[in-house]
């Protein structure tokens, strides 16, 4: 059964496609406000990996209390 999580990430100026990732459902940008709501499969993809995928294109990414 899946675990569907939604968390919302503070991202250091952006600009990519998180939904080619596989375990993702959505992800909503928000380029005003630096920040990104993403919602993925846990047991696909976990925070970690959506964090470092988005560190890997050169942006700050963490996450938003």
């Amino acid at each position: 059964m899946s675990k569907i999580i939604k968390k919302k990430l503070k991202i250091d100026g952006m600009h990519w496609d998180l939904e080619d990732l596989t375990g993702i459902k959505s992800a909503r940008t928000s380029y005003g406000k630096q920040e990104c709501e993403v919602e993925f499969d846990e047991e696909q993809l976990s925070l970690e990996e959506v964090i470092k995928t988005i560190q890997k294109t050169g942006y700050g990414a963490q996450i938003k209390n």
